[in-house]
């Protein structure tokens, strides 16, 4: 029997593989599908994404399929500028902030990783049709592509098939619709050269016709047009049509069209993303625009908070654990996708009155040097969460073996991170052990004082910028790399780690921080 069982192998089902292939776990993930669709979809990801194919051992092997984005450009009709974002480089995940990318070079990179792992199989052609809750475990049943049957045991299922997948609606998930529906064609180009006039990355705010051009990864780019009520599917998709429409940046002799879909942009998030043992993630639990080119990226966020607390379960913490995956995500989720359908009416306005308002706002705001906020997305609340919960920073660090990033010098699950040994003060060896045994480990700075010995020196001095703003002496970090709680003195870490004991491991563990 498998440990778990993941139906859907898009970006959100093989992350999550992978990362439960990394601790070992037995996972079979089911795809109906036979090959890799290899043409793109998603167009971006962020430095936590880059953050979390670091600890999969595989950013170096993204970024052939990657460019690097400096910024975010809207225009008017009339191309005047209205807003231009500065991407941070590096982000607070210690990658720059924005990547564009090339699908099929991402999901090639992912399935090699799956494929060099030998407790992890990938079935293709597998169509599933049935889930049955057992006691102790989940039956899922299939029919492959030669009309022959499948069974498949795990100890949970995660449903990553999409937003019409089979998984939500055999658990009885109904959607909270924000009411965003809108129809685009969406194009995607392979370029034959460099065309020096084209956006990287712009959308044009047109009410005659909003566009958002976008670079898709090396050599290729995509065209978003807002489409008309009455246009047909057949008609928008005509090599014709899609050549008129991106005339004015690029013509047949500049690139190939490789890829027409008349999309639906929606934004849905599933009431309930668990049944018992089985789950939601990515698409499956939630569908959202767009604008902020985070839908591929919540899908991985979903893997990494699920695939910690899977494993820590399957290895014996309270199943109660597992309760706090959608409480954690699904505030972070739908900040996301209002921010995105804001965005995208702000954009997409077609009624010229309130467009033309809309430009005076944002041209007078440029003319008075007013730089955009930039977003920050919120802290997890509630949860496995006791303080704090804001992704912990990733610098540059070094020890006497070496320098580089800190998830790689520092790769335990569990963390205590504190600004000198002296903050540990109060730790005693059994709580120290109990720590050890979720698989917790501390990494130690000697930022307050410079006569302390400390394993880690902060090369880059984001950590000495993170506990100096903050008056903290440590922080305990999650295997997600989001901070579980933070504290000001020795006795509020030990505090903080008895809470955390208290959650994740069994009455006989708890004693040892009691006495």
């Amino acid at each position: 029997m498998n440990d778990v069982v993941i139906v859907g192998c898009g970006p959100t089902g093989m992350t999550l593989a992978a990362l439960l292939g990394q601790q070992g776990r037995t996972v079979t993930v089911l795809e109906r599908y036979e090959s890799l669709y290899n043409l793109p979809r998603a167009a971006a990801f962020d430095d936590e994404t880059m953050r979390t194919f670091q600890k999969l051992g595989v950013a170096e092997k993204m970024l052939p399929g990657t460019n690097v984005q400096s910024g975010y450009v809207w225009t008017n009709a009339a191309g005047e500028v209205l807003l231009d974002i500065e991407y941070d480089n590096p982000g607070r995940s210690g990658w720059p902030a924005q990547y564009m990318m090339y699908q099929p070079h991402v999901e090639k990179t992912l399935v090699e990783l799956l494929a060099s792992m030998p407790n992890v199989e990938i079935v293709r052609g597998a169509t599933v049709t049935a889930i049955r809750d057992a006691d102790d475990h989940v039956e899922v049943a299939a029919v492959r592509g030669d009309g022959s049957s499948l069974q498949v045991a795990g100890r949970f299922v995660v449903g990553a098939d999409g937003g019409n997948g089979f998984v939500r609606s055999h658990i009885g998930s109904t959607w909270d619709d924000y009411g965003f529906f809108e129809n685009w064609l969406v194009c995607d180009f392979a370029l034959h050269g460099e065309v020096e006039t084209l956006p990287t990355f712009r959308q044009v705010c047109d009410p005659d016709g909003p566009i958002a051009i976008v670079n898709i990864g090396p050599g290729h780019h995509r065209f978003s047009f807002r489409l008309e009520p009455g246009q047909t599917r057949e008609e928008v998709t005509e090599p014709g049509f899609v050549w008129a429409k991106v005339a004015a940046y690029l013509q047949p002799h500049h690139a190939e069209l490789i890829r027409t879909a008349n999309y639906t942009f929606m934004s849905l998030i599933a009431h309930s993303w668990r049944a018992g043992r089985v789950f939601l993630a990515g698409d499956a639990a939630h569908q959202m625009p767009p604008f902020l080119a985070q839908g591929m990226v919540s899908g991985i966020r979903d893997a990494r908070n699920l695939a910690f607390k899977l494993g820590m379960v399957i290895d014996g913490a309270p199943d109660e654990l597992l309760d706090t995956y959608q409480a954690e995500r699904e505030p972070h989720v739908r900040f996301i996708t209002e921010r995105a359908v804001e965005l995208g009416r702000v954009q997409t306005e077609r009624d010229p009155l309130r467009a033309a308002e809309r430009d005076r706002r944002m041209l007078a705001a440029r003319q008075a040097n007013q730089k955009p906020d930039k977003l920050i997305y919120p802290a997890l609340r509630g949860g496995l969460i006791a303080s704090d919960g804001s992704l912990f920073p990733q610098g540059l660090v070094s020890t006497p073996e070496g320098t580089g990033l800190f998830d790689d010098l520092a790769p335990a699950d569990w963390l205590i991170v504190v600004s000198e040994p002296a903050a540990l003060s109060a730790l005693d060896d059994e709580v120290r052990a109990a720590f050890a045994a979720v698989g917790g480990e501390v990494a130690d700075f000697a930022i307050t004082s410079m006569f302390q010995r400390a394993r880690f020196s902060d090369t880059g001095g984001v950590y000495t910028r993170y506990f100096r703003s903050s008056g903290l002496v440590a922080a305990v970090v999650r295997p997600d790399r989001y901070t579980y709680g933070v504290a000001s003195t020795p006795e509020e870490l030990r505090s903080l780690l008895a809470t955390l004991l208290s959650a994740v491991t069994t009455t006989e563990k708890e004693a040892v921080l009691a006495r």
